[in-house]
C-alpha cells in the first residue's frame, strides 16, 4: 500500500514539472504559426494561460481558413449535357448497306383522270337468267370532273339466245314459258372512285389499279316472246335505274381495261296465259291484261377504255 502510494507521488511531481517546463524553458516559438498563436493566446486569457499548439502529420500547421466550394449552377449544367449530346464525332461516313433493293416507293399517282373524257366500249352478258342469255354490245362515255367523280352516259344493244332449260321445260310441261327479250337500253351514270392501289407483278412490274361504283337512271325496251306465233308480241318501256361496281387496271397513260359487275333494276309485263283467237288475240289486248314483275338483270361487263387527252401533267410537286 504504500509502495502505490509513492509510486502515485512521483507521477503527479512529473507532470507538475513538465507544465512549469513548458511555461518557462520552452524556447524560441516555432516559426509562422507559433508565434501568431502565442499573441493571440496572451491577449485573450492573460500571460498566466498555456500555450496551445497543433501540428500537422508532416510537422507544419494545418489550415483550417480554406474556402468551400459554393453551390452549382443548374442552367450550366444542362447546357453542358445538352452540348454533350449533339456533339457530332468527327471522322468519315460509314454507309450502310441497302436492303430489299426490288422494292420500288411511287411517289404519286402513275395515272391522273381529271377534266379528261373516257370512251369505253362494252361487251355484256346475262348472270342471273336461266331460260334466256342476253348479249349486250354498246359503251360508254364518261367525263371525270375530279380524279374521282365522273358523268356519263350509255347505250347498248342487247342480242338474246334461248338456254337449254327453255326447251326442257316445253318438253316436260308440254307448254312453253313466258319470257321476255331486251331490245336497247340507255343511261344516264355518275361514277364514284373511293379505292385505289397498286400490286406487284413477280415482284418486278407494279401494275395500278381502282375500284369504282356507278349508279344511274335510264330507260330501255323489252318485247314479248309470243308462246305461239300465230299470235303478236308487243313492246314495254322500261324505267331501268342501275347500281354497279367495277375494277380498272392502267396499262398506259390513254389505255384502262374494265370489269365490273351491274344490276338494271325495271319492272317488266308479260304476256297473259289466256290467250285464243276470241280473247287476248291483239297484242293491245294482251298488253292492257298481261302481268308484271320487277326483274333484276345482273350483267357482267367487260371494255377497253381509250382516255382524251392521251397524257396529262401534274399540277402540284411531288
Amino acid at each position: 500500500m504504500v509502495f502505490l502510494l509513492g509510486l502515485a507521488l512521483v507521477a503527479g511531481t512529473a507532470s507538475a514539472d513538465d507544465k512549469k517546463g513548458g511555461k518557462k524553458g520552452g524556447g524560441a516559438p516555432p516559426a509562422g504559426g507559433g508565434a501568431q498563436g502565442g499573441g493571440g493566446a496572451g491577449g485573450a486569457g492573460g500571460a498566466g494561460e498555456p500555450e496551445i499548439e497543433i501540428e500537422g502529420e508532416g510537422g507544419g500547421e494545418i489550415d483550417m481558413g480554406a474556402p468551400e466550394p459554393g453551390p452549382g449552377d443548374l442552367n450550366a449544367d444542362l447546357a453542358a449535357q445538352d452540348a454533350q449530346q449533339n456533339a457530332v464525332k468527327a471522322g468519315p461516313i460509314k454507309r450502310t448497306p441497302l436492303s430489299w433493293k426490288d422494292i420500288l416507293v411511287v411517289v404519286r399517282k402513275p395515272f391522273l383522270k381529271a377534266r379528261r373524257t373516257e370512251l369505253l366500249p362494252l361487251f355484256g352478258t346475262t348472270m342471273n337468267d336461266n331460260m334466256v342469255r342476253h348479249y349486250t354490245l354498246g359503251g360508254e362515255l364518261s367525263y371525270y370532273l375530279t380524279d374521282v367523280l365522273a358523268i356519263g352516259v350509255e347505250g347498248q344493244y342487247y342480242i338474246h339466245s334461248f338456254r337449254e332449260p327453255f326447251d326442257l321445260v316445253a318438253r316436260q310441261a308440254r307448254r312453253l314459258p313466258t319470257v321476255n327479250q331486251y331490245n336497247w337500253s340507255a343511261a344516264l351514270n355518275f361514277h364514284y372512285v373511293p379505292v385505289y392501289g397498286k400490286f406487284a407483278v413477280l415482284d418486278k412490274k407494279l401494275v395500278t389499279w381502282e375500284v369504282y361504283f356507278t349508279a344511274g337512271i335510264g330507260a330501255g325496251q323489252s318485247e314479248v316472246v309470243p308462246r305461239d306465233t300465230k299470235f303478236p308480241g308487243f313492246t314495254n318501256l322500261l324505267i331501268m335505274p342501275n347500281v354497279g361496281a367495277s375494277m380498272r387496271f392502267f396499262l398506259a397513260k390513254w389505255l384502262t381495261v374494265s370489269l365490273g359487275i351491274r344490276d338494271y333494276i325495271f319492272y317488266d309485263k308479260f304476256e297473259p296465259t289466256d290467250r285464243s283467237p276470241t280473247m287476248n288475240a291483239t297484242a293491245d289486248q294482251a298488253k292492257d291484261n298481261s302481268t308484271g314483275s320487277l326483274i333484276n338483270n345482273v350483267m357482267f361487263q367487260v371494255g377497253i377504255s381509250f382516255w382524251l387527252p392521251t397524257s396529262f401533267e401534274y399540277t402540284t410537286f411531288r
